[in-house]
């Protein structure tokens, strides 16, 4: 069997090829600078396809396997992604805006060069746990019930989030800014929050444990 070595797209990566068959397969995969509107993925085989600087607008993703995929410097618009598997999947340089992100373990995605960013999502039940998520910005989204556990969320903008029921428990809050969001629980002794911004408003979710009252 005639055996070659050929460069794909992948960025920094070679592969082994046995036939012209694999060749073009792993070509197919592999979509860039593309948009997508509308479009209904829960028919395809997503599986460890390559998205690079793509566009989703509309799109459904719900409960779809999208393990071992990549999405680099990419934009979801108003998509549903809800229960969608995202094992050692990697996003880098990602953009949600508007989206249903529910019930997702991102703490089983790659972390291979992680960054993405929320905006007017919808996250409630989803899995954040033991991840390095610095300067991480969650921008008017629901986070309710969302697992933080372990998540190192130095820097991270909480900007006008509900956070009613998310676990916080060993996270580093350290920088972090919550001033504007609310409904949280941390607490101080089992999480770090050195220099992490509160408003006033907020003080009852730090004091929670001590079931003391405080006056607005």
């Amino acid at each position: 069997m005639h055996v070659k070595v050929c460069p794909v797209r992948y960025k920094n990566v070679n592969c082994v090829l046995s036939d012209s068959k694999s060749f073009l397969h792993m070509e197919s995969v592999y979509h860039q600078d593309k948009q997508y509107v509308k479009i209904n993925f829960q028919s395809q085989d997503n599986r460890g396809a390559v998205y690079d600087g793509c566009i989703f607008d509309g799109c459904v993703f719900y409960q779809v396997d999208l393990s071992d995929c990549n999405f680099i410097n990419c934009t979801f618009t108003h998509c549903d992604l809800c229960l969608a598997d995202v094992s050692r999947t990697g996003f880098q340089d990602v953009r949600f805006s508007h989206c249903k992100l529910m019930g997702i373990s991102f703490a089983s995605c790659s972390t291979f060069g992680l960054s993405f960013s929320f905006e007017h999502c919808l996250l409630q039940h989803s899995v954040f746990a033991k991840l390095k998520l610095k300067m991480q910005q969650f921008n008017s989204c629901k986070l309710q019930e969302v697992d933080f556990t372990g998540t190192d969320l130095t820097g991270a903008l909480f900007a006008e989030c509900d956070l009613e029921r998310a676990v916080f428990w060993q996270s580093n809050l350290e920088k972090a800014d919550l001033q504007n969001s609310f409904n949280y629980q941390i607490d101080p002794e089992h999480n770090r929050i050195k220099r992490a911004k509160f408003s006033i408003w907020g003080l009852q979710g730090l004091l929670y444990k001590y079931e003391i009252v405080v006056m607005k």
